[in-house]
């Protein structure tokens, strides 16, 4: 198997999600799961990801598709295209799979992974993280993972437009 195709077999549906999620579960591992646009990976991308892949065995992020990422942040985004912030993704060791939503929120794809840990990052507050309520009542822990000061993709692009 070429080493593209061991990425894009860790870009998974929901149902595939849902049975590694047996599968780790036997294990007793712990899942945790994020979410985000990934538009651009930078470094302030990077570490959190390894900070919410510390949190447990297994790391699930939730990916934007195009179209929700364009409602969420409004014409020319995304920037890269679905497949490629899904390769992206995968590529980093503390990715363990990829799942695409449509939705403006994961909260249908949170109630059906079920993960044992959801992470955020720092500018969320407890109570605006979609799907802590439920996480919680499944006996899930919420983890919020401070921000790498002075990165994000909207500024990198502000500078960009110099």
């Amino acid at each position: 198997m070429h080493k593209i195709d061991v990425l894009k077999s860790k870009i998974a549906s929901v149902v595939e999600i849902q049975r590694l999620m047996q599968i780790w579960g036997i294990k007793s591992e712990k899942v945790v799961f994020t979410n985000g646009c990934f538009d651009i990976l930078h470094r302030g991308h990077l570490e959190y990801l390894a900070s919410a892949a510390n949190l447990g065995n297994r790391l699930i992020v939730g990916l934007n598709s195009d179209t929700s990422v364009k409602r969420l942040k409004g014409e020319g985004r995304p920037i890269n295209s679905m497949e490629d912030r899904a390769i992206a993704l995968v590529s980093l060791h503390v990715v363990d799979a990829v799942v695409i939503f449509e939705e403006e929120t994961p909260e249908l794809l949170i109630k059906s992974i079920k993960p044992d840990i959801l992470a955020k990052g720092g500018d969320y507050a407890m109570d605006q993280i979609v799907g802590a309520d439920f996480v919680k009542t499944q006996g899930g822990e919420i983890a919020i993972i401070a921000f790498t000061e002075g990165y994000s993709t909207t500024t990198f692009l502000d500078r960009l437009k110099g």
